[in-house]
């Protein structure tokens, strides 16, 4: 478990490994204390000499192992190396724990999808040379290769004097507060629409029993997602299914997450 204030390195290579579609290579799990109040997880991923990086995904657990939030990769964006620091894909993440969560667990894997692509990294000669206020020299700057290898960090700071925060259920490229466990009503926030209404919604009414039809449609489309690698897709099918009244859809994603789908 880790501490407050502090961080833990994990390195990846020959470690743990998960079989479960569309996670590819050795994972980190950390387990957190959720009984401090907000935690802010900052995640941080080297980039190694031989010019590769860990493409990280953040699948948020909460005391029951139930799926709460999900940062895929694109979360964690890439930051030039300073003088204490190398370059790296680095994010932070604001949780707050619902009432009655001890502990929350914090589950680091990357993609096939991820390692087919790179990162485009600052050439050491135009970050010395931004560093010192020199010319920046025209030179193209080197791309990381994604690998199932490397070296991640995850630093755990509290605010135990902030209040309680409501924010989405899934994670997304915001970096607004995430609750984490269940609660008395579940938020999830959509994308904006065209046309956004500045009023306040009407108190949501409890979902009628889906249909058959439309409960197998979800069911499908969830084991499909997992099976492709999509965990936040999935995430999302499965907030809609609960919305519509959906009572398997959760059982069928924690189910296809373990393998058994």
């Amino acid at each position: 478990m880790i501490n407050p204030k502090r961080s833990r390195l994990s390195s990846l290579w020959g470690g743990q490994q998960l079989n479960v579609p569309g996670i590819s290579g050795p994972v980190a799990a950390y387990s957190v204390p959720a009984n401090i109040g907000e935690l802010t997880l900052t995640l941080t991923s080297e980039v190694n000499k031989q010019t590769s990086v860990f493409a990280p995904n953040v699948l948020i657990l909460d005391q029951n192992m139930t799926p709460s939030a999900f940062f895929p990769s694109d979360y964690f964006s890439y930051q030039e190396p300073g003088v204490m620091s190398a370059d790296r894909l680095e994010g932070v993440m604001r949780l707050t724990p619902a009432l009655g969560q001890q502990k929350i667990y914090v589950l680091v894997f990357t993609t096939e999808k991820d390692l087919q692509q790179t990162t485009k990294l600052v050439d050491p000669a135009k970050a010395y040379a931004k560093g010192t206020g020199n010319s920046v020299p025209d030179i193209p700057d080197p791309l990381a290769r994604h690998t199932t290898d490397g070296l991640v960090k995850l630093k755990v700071s509290t605010n135990s004097a902030s209040s309680v925060l409501v924010g989405p259920l899934f994670g997304s490229s915001g970096t607004g507060p995430v609750t984490v466990g269940n609660t008395a009503a579940p938020v999830y926030t959509a994308p904006a629409a065209t046309a956004a209404a500045t009023a306040a919604p009407a108190p949501a009414k409890k979902a009628e029993p889906v249909l058959n039809d439309t409960e197998e449609y979800f069911n499908n489309a969830i084991k499909q997602a997992v099976k492709r690698g999509d965990v936040d897709k999935a995430l999302k099918l499965l907030d809609e299914a609960e919305r519509l009244g959906s009572t398997t859809a959760r059982s069928t994603f924690i189910s296809s997450v373990k393998g058994k789908g």
